[in-house]
């Protein structure tokens, strides 16, 4: 039964997005009176997001869903400077060629979660370096410095860790802080946004925006921050032994993106259901409560329904018709990812070392070592046993393709050109 008046909250609190607000009765009754608007920011340090950015993307969809406008917040401006949040080392500075083209990667995502246009609920994007990059520091100092006690700025846990740890913390990124609650009283003037959302990291900094909105501006303003979301092991979302779980597919296959879900915890399914997903609430309890084997069948929803939403439905029947294939079926899925080798260097034969760590499988030749050696190689489904072993034209099979595995889950093939 819902708890408060707006639909947003409701579901909110009911997928597993709510970790802190500023004021949630008072969020609430107002999202209940008519459209809200309401930002997150990205900043630009990759060609894509990964993963670990799904749960904001993910929030600013039911925002709009749920009848309200998001504000996508392109950080132009703060990547130059890069966030001290739950970072342990300063972040490499990046060119503003770079961060234009790491912006052109970003935008692709948010088409496919989001609808834009000049509508009331309609998305909109905009880049902080619009205004931060015509701040003159000495004004910013005067009208906006005094809002600061270096004090209470180093209570912020984004500050204390670096210094707990003995790691320099530079004064370029402890003014990150003071330009991200600039970021949201600007908004405030400009879009009439009064919401701040973000991960449970970002609580300090979008606190300071909600103040200092107040303070120069005399607007009432709320921040909203979800939880930190690692597995039910411990690790750290959009992150796997093989790298970034990117979101744009030309950084990731969609083989591979359908069989990071696929490969989901038993007990992280219905919680990601309920983030990743737009089911019914009672069709993921009746997913959640599978038991044994039958939570697979859980799994590959979770996997289809999230790649549906990223990559599009024929991505997501096909990543899951390769899987089928190859897992099942003991055959050779198509769209298995597909590195391509000089048919010359495989007529010379080319190290089994080598080849697993140019299709992707191992990081380096060591890591290609401790598979062999651990029994997780296969070429065409034949185990490996020597490190030494040359792999020439023989291999390739009437498909005209090598297929390489390592473990039972991570699959490649080698095509000869």
């Amino acid at each position: 039964m819902a708890q408060y008046k707006s639909d947003f909250v409701n579901q909110l609190i009911q997928r597993g997005f709510m970790h802190q607000c500023t004021d949630l009765d008072a969020l609430d009754e107002k999202c209940a009176q008519g459209p809200v608007t309401a930002y997150i920011g990205f900043d630009c340090t990759a060609p894509s997001l990964h993963v670990g950015s799904l749960v904001s993307i993910m929030l600013l969809r039911l925002f709009q869903q749920t009848g309200h406008k998001p504000i996508v917040l392109m950080g132009g401006g703060t990547t130059r400077i890069g966030d001290p949040s739950g970072k342990d080392e300063s972040r490499r500075l990046l060119t503003d060629a770079d961060i234009a083209d790491n912006m052109n990667g970003i935008k692709q995502v948010f088409q496919k979660y989001l609808t834009f246009g000049d509508g009331a609920t309609d998305a909109v994007m905009v880049n902080n370096a619009d205004w931060l990059d015509n701040l003159k520091y000495i004004e910013l100092l005067r009208d906006i410095g005094p809002h600061f006690t270096v004090n209470r700025m180093l209570t912020f846990d984004s500050v204390k860790l670096r210094l707990d740890r003995e790691q320099p913390l530079t004064f370029l990124e402890f003014n990150y802080m003071i330009l991200q609650a600039y970021d949201f009283v600007e908004l405030a003037k400009s879009h009439n946004c009064t919401l701040q959302m973000g991960g449970s990291d970002q609580w300090g900094n979008i606190v300071n925006g909600v103040e200092l909105g107040r303070r120069v501006a005399d607007k009432q303003l709320y921040g909203l921050t979800t939880p930190l979301l690692t597995t039910a092991s411990g690790a750290k979302m959009g992150k796997t032994a093989d790298g970034a779980v990117w979101l744009n597919d030309d950084a990731l296959s969609h083989y591979d993106y359908w069989q990071y879900w696929r490969n989901t915890e038993d007990a992280d399914v219905g919680r990601f259901l309920k983030l990743f997903t737009e089911l019914p609430l009672d069709e993921i309890a009746r997913l959640e409560a599978l038991e044994g084997a039958a939570i697979n069948d859980a799994k590959k929803v979770l996997a289809d329904e999230a790649t549906k939403l990223c990559r599009g439905a024929d991505a997501a029947a096909e990543a899951r018709k390769t899987a089928e294939t190859t897992f099942e079926q003991g055959g050779m899925g198509e769209s298995l990812p597909t590195v391509e080798i000089a048919r010359a260097e495989i007529e010379a034969g080319i190290g089994v070392l080598t080849l697993f760590t140019q299709a992707g499988l191992a990081s380096s030749n060591g890591d290609a070592r401790r598979l062999i050696k651990g029994g997780g190689a296969r070429i065409n489904d034949a185990q490996v046993s020597d490190e030494r072993t040359n792999i020439g034209t023989e291999a390739i099979n009437a498909d005209g393709v090598i297929k390489l595995s390592a473990g039972k889950k991570r699959h490649a093939l080698v095509r000869p050109v």
